[in-house]
């Protein structure tokens, strides 16, 4: 199937590694020009020798931290200027710490926000104009299965990551009429890095070892099992391609089954 992403531009955020770096190299796969960025230089100038490598893609990488606003403009702004559209963006970051209520200070919940939220927020600001320049896009907002299902334990994520739905459901109307879709993608339990530092704090809080913790994580998924990063990144690309014309406000879950209810 010719998705039609070939020679469209793409924005993919936080890519040096993990959900992001996968979803980058999927999409250059496809004949998408690629701007990443992640706050590690090195680490963003290997995975985009990489890409090009694996795929020939050009790919322009930019050291920038998705917390500070100038970075996100200038990310936006030099992709703009390199490439002369956007057409595709993926929002990601990394999730806030794990915890309880009563462990968080009004600074945590602070940070959370400009992390989770305020990034979203920002790069669909400065990326949305240059869409409505063109023939539309794509947003796809990364998010977490914990925006549907909350997670013992990740209190600033569960709160901080139904709020980038909301938003995402309310943009998704608002420009409707300009072509510019937008979905948000819930990954369940995947292996990331992510992933390793939730299993060893609760292998810790629990008194027991990480294998022990991570069964615990597993044995709640139907499919019995963790996802890898190529199974969220499949979902994605399809998300940000030509062929999801007709799909837009939407939030799905790709958890092995892992969410109990209906919706």
């Amino acid at each position: 199937m010719d998705l039609g992403i070939s020679g469209k531009t793409a924005i993919v955020a936080a890519a040096s590694k993990g959900l992001g770096k996968a979803v980058a190299l999927g999409l250059a796969k496809e004949g998408a020009n690629l701007a990443i960025c992640a706050r590690g230089e090195t680490a963003l100038l290997e995975t985009a020798e990489e890409i090009r490598s694996a795929t020939s893609a050009t790919v322009l990488s930019i050291a920038a931290d998705v917390t500070d606003a100038d970075d996100i403009q200038k990310l936006v702004k030099s992709t703009a200027d390199e490439f002369g559209q956007i057409d595709i963006l993926v929002t990601n970051a990394g999730g806030p710490p794990s915890g309880l209520f009563s462990d968080f200070s009004d600074e945590d919940w602070q940070d959370a926000m400009t992390l989770n939220l305020l990034s979203t927020i920002r790069l669909c600001r400065e990326v949305i104009p240059h869409m409505q320049k063109g023939s539309g896009g794509r947003i796809v907002n990364i998010v977490s299965i914990a925006a549907k299902q909350p997670v013992e334990g990740l209190i600033l994520s569960n709160s901080l990551r139904a709020a980038v739905i909301g938003l995402a459901k309310t943009l998704s109307n608002e420009l409707a009429g300009d072509n510019i879709l937008v979905n948000s993608v819930c990954p369940g339990w995947i292996l990331t890095d992510r992933l390793s530092s939730i299993v060893n704090n609760r292998a810790q809080s629990q008194g027991t070892s990480y294998e022990s913790a991570l069964g615990n994580i597993t044995a709640n998924i139907p499919l019995g099992r963790c996802g890898t990063p190529e199974e969220v990144t499949s979902l994605i690309v399809f998300l940000a391609s030509e062929r999801a014309s007709y799909l837009t406000g939407a939030t799905i879950q790709v958890d092995g089954g892992l969410l109990k209810s209906l919706f």
